[in-house]
């Protein structure tokens, strides 16, 4: 990654967390952002102890401001912005005729709202820095329907054409955007949920409900953020230099 700059926004935690420290560990600049300004700051810290270059700051992604002010922050410290990963999300599952539009439009605010709000105010840093990557988490459910997944089935399904758009607009100025679409990833997130929450209660073991989220996938498991931020690695550097539009689907066999 030599000297490039990286966004790296959901970064306080999950995949966002192992993506900015996988990033660091490769000699990227990486300015660590999160809605839990703390976390990002604890993530930041972190790089920095490892011997790496790191900044932090504040960024609900559904908020403009808090994107122009990122990019800004990035490009006040270090001159220029190459990558951005965004890797915030939030999960949801709640049966359709239950759903309240509050509750749709929170969910396609952060997952789909954010995103394009990042890349309209990244592309520009891009462009003007010679050109980069975008990586762009979308999800498996965003291919495989699932009941009572229908605003989260239905955000990252419009994240990819969202990323091939992108891809198109953005070629001719050296930027690459493609999507990883994982399938179920071992992120304190789930601990939030109330129904992984009532899984836990039911069958008495975290162990045991992640045993049972992990019964569909072919690989019997749920991977490791650590595994999907190699593959965010992979497309955010020149290893990945003639992808573009593309989706990288780690799921374990969920979609096969």
């Amino acid at each position: 990654m030599g000297e490039r700059v990286a966004l790296v926004t959901g970064a306080g935690s999950g995949i966002g967390r192992a993506a900015a420290l996988r990033l660091a560990e490769e000699g990227a600049r990486v300015l660590v952002t999160d809605l839990n300004e703390a976390a990002a700051s604890e993530v930041a810290g972190e790089i920095s102890k490892r011997g790496g270059q790191s900044s932090a700051c504040k960024l609900d992604v559904t908020s403009e401001s808090d994107w122009q002010s990122a990019v800004q922050h990035a490009l006040s410290k270090w001159g220029c912005l190459h990558v951005l990963a965004a890797c915030a999300g939030i999960s949801f599952t709640k049966p359709i005729a239950e759903t309240s539009l509050d509750e749709w439009r929170n969910v396609l605010g952060i997952n789909l709202d954010g995103v394009f709000l990042g890349l309209k105010h990244a592309i520009p840093a891009l462009r003007d820095s010679g050109g980069g990557s975008i990586v762009v988490i979308s999800s498996a459910s965003g291919i495989k329907a699932a009941a009572g997944a229908s605003a989260y089935s239905a955000s990252k399904a419009a994240l990819r054409l969202l990323v091939k758009t992108a891809a198109l607009e953005c070629a001719p100025h050296h930027i690459r955007v493609n999507a990883i679409l994982p399938g179920g990833v071992e992120t304190p997130m789930w601990r939030t949920m109330p129904f992984f929450q009532e899984l836990v209660v039911k069958l008495g073991s975290e162990e045991a409900a992640w045993k049972t989220l992990s019964a569909g996938t072919p690989l019997a498991r749920l991977a490791k953020p650590e595994e999907i931020a190699d593959a965010i690695l992979f497309l955010a550097s020149e290893a990945s230099s003639f992808m573009t539009g593309a989706e990288l689907v780690i799921d374990g066999g969920y979609t096969a």
